[in-house]
Parts: structure tokens; C-alpha cells; sequence
């Protein structure tokens, strides 16, 4: 499989992932799993590097753990959807330093982290996330997922997002239903 890589919408080009994981382990296999698939893989260790990285490498997509210090991965998420409130108005001219600002919100996001409640899961929805998944996982999971996002376009990962927000919710209120009492007396 290796040079066959995903189709990605018809660009012709290999589709660029940035990994941002703090677990020296989890980074390597990550990194072996993703460039055998065909992807262009860049990897950091903290979400203050993401930050620093982001703009310049332009990623197609990003792996991200929450659980990091300094800056954790939902100090990633805030400021990459951070420009998507802070977009120009229709009649202002946009350079092409503010059309590059503001796509960086557009860039979709997998969580991989070993937080599992449902509640962490509908906060990563909400913050923007696309997909969520915990840890371990098979990374043979992780690259299905990744080409299954790369492969839908923004409106369909809103669409996606949306979904995965509504299931997590109905399951939240499964839990905590009332539920009726097992004993007669």
C-alpha cells in the first residue's frame, strides 16, 4: 500500500497529518502507520508546538491528545476554531494573510485520548472536533477514520460532528434517567 495514498476530494496530492501526541510510543506507531498509508506525516510532542507549527505546515488533518503540558490539545482546539469567530466581515477585503487565518478553523480534528467519559466526549464535539476516539485503539482504526474524514467535505464533517454530538447527548440522558424501581413491596 505504501505510495498508494487516499483519495483526498481529487487533489492529486498526498494528504499532509499532523500528530500531536505526548507519548513517545503512541508518536512512533503513529508515525509508521500513517507514512505506510500513504500520508505526509508530521509529528510534535506538546500542543505549544502544534500552535507554532500549524500555520506554516498546513495540515490536512489533525491527530490530537487532550491530556499535554504546557498547552493542552484543548488549548489546541480553542485557538484553531478561535479564527472563526474573528473572521472579517462580507464587505471587507480580505488579504491572503486573512483567507489563511481564517481556513485554519476549517482544518478537521480526531481526538485520540484516554479520556472516556461521555461528557469529555460531547466537550470535544462542541469544541469542533470530528472525530473522537480513546486510547488504545488499533492504528489500523485511526487511519480508516482519517481517510473516511479526509474524504467528506466541510459540510458533511459539520453534518458529521452534528450527528456525534446528538448520540453522545442521547446517551447522557439514558444515564441519567430516572429509572424505575426494581422492588415491589
Amino acid at each position: 500500500m505504501q505510495g498508494s495514498y487516499p483519495i483526498y476530494r481529487g487533489s492529486g496530492k498526498q494528504p499532509k497529518i499532523l500528530v500531536v501526541e505526548d507519548d513517545v510510543d503512541i508518536r512512533q506507531i503513529l508515525s509508521v502507520f500513517l507514512k505506510h498509508s500513504g500520508f505526509d506525516v508530521h509529528i510534535v510532542s506538546d500542543g505549544q508546538e502544534a500552535i507554532r507549527v500549524i500555520p506554516d505546515y498546513r495540515p490536512d488533518l489533525i491527530v490530537l491528545d487532550l491530556m499535554m503540558q504546557p498547552v493542552s490539545g484543548w488549548d489546541v482546539l480553542r485557538w484553531l476554531r478561535a479564527s472563526q469567530h474573528d473572521s472579517p466581515t462580507e464587505n471587507a477585503t480580505m488579504t491572503e494573510a486573512d483567507t489563511d487565518e481564517a481556513a485554519l478553523h476549517t482544518i478537521p480534528v480526531l481526538i485520540l485520548t484516554a479520556l472516556t467519559h461521555i461528557d469529555q466526549q460531547v466537550n470535544g464535539f462542541e469544541a469542533g472536533a470530528v472525530e473522537y476516539m480513546t486510547k488504545p485503539t488499533q492504528p489500523g482504526k485511526i487511519v480508516e477514520r482519517i481517510n473516511g474524514i479526509l474524504s467528506l467535505s466541510a459540510e458533511e464533517r459539520t453534518t458529521l460532528r452534528d450527528k456525534r454530538i446528538d448520540e453522545q447527548r442521547a446517551v447522557l440522558e439514558r444515564i441519567h434517567a430516572p429509572q424505575p424501581d426494581e422492588f415491589f413491596w
